[in-house]
């Protein structure tokens, strides 16, 4: 490939290419490694959505996260995250954020009210179910509850949802070592610590970024 080809999108070059956090688990102690592993290969079953949940939730999760173009497959494709079974995880366990809106449900509740509101627009709008929507309308539908602009969105603050939604969704996706691999972080420093303290100094393990001028935040905010 010469440096006129573009890679097809979800595709693009890495930003640290050849690093993998999980090369360094040997140097973290055993119940980090324990903690960290679980989320790639110890994954518990669905115990909290019903399938019909889990299929909206999946799709609802992937899109939050531009989870769009990982593969031809996605169930097997080692770089997707599989967001839905850390959610259900923490909604089977009540592991929630220790608080929520006093003009919403509890998380579990309110995460079954909003995907069923977002299943309810779905075929109002389309004439089938979120799960079954292209990529392109669940992008649509997600928008739509983005930018509401009505005070109650099947009877919730919209703002709300959206903040139910994207901490759920963030916190699943920025705990998981491919997300680490994606930003460049090195992973769990205990209890080895850092040598190389201060801007742009890198561990001996560490990758420099091989796109220091491409700022995603820029290029979407322009």
């Amino acid at each position: 490939m010469n440096g006129d080809e573009q890679l097809p999108p979800g595709n693009e070059a890495p930003r640290f290419p050849g690093f993998d956090v999980l090369s360094q688990k040997d140097h973290w102690d055993d119940a980090t490694r324990s903690i960290v592993l679980s989320r790639v290969h110890a994954l518990p079953p669905i115990r909290f959505f019903t399938p019909g949940e889990e299929a909206i939730a999946s799709a609802l999760l992937d899109r939050l996260m531009g989870q769009d173009d990982v593969g031809p497959n996605k169930d097997l494709d080692p770089r997707r995250i599989d967001l839905v079974r850390m959610v259900d995880g923490r909604l089977a366990e009540g592991e929630t954020d220790g608080w929520h809106y006093d003009t919403m449900p509890q998380d579990d509740q309110a995460w079954r009210d909003t995907l069923a509101g977002l299943d309810e627009d779905a075929r109002e709008r389309y004439g089938r179910g979120f799960a079954d929507c292209t990529l392109e309308e669940q992008r649509e539908l997600l928008s739509a509850v983005q930018g509401w602009q009505a005070e109650r969105w099947h009877g919730m603050a919209p703002k709300q949802v959206w903040s139910l939604w994207t901490r759920y969704a963030a916190t699943a996706f920025y705990s998981h070592p491919e997300a680490w691999n994606e930003i460049g972080f090195s992973g769990p420093a205990y209890p080895r610590g850092y040598k190389n303290r201060g801007v742009n100094k890198l561990e001996p393990y560490e990758v420099p970024d091989a796109r220091p001028d491409d700022d995603p935040v820029a290029e979407r905010n322009s």
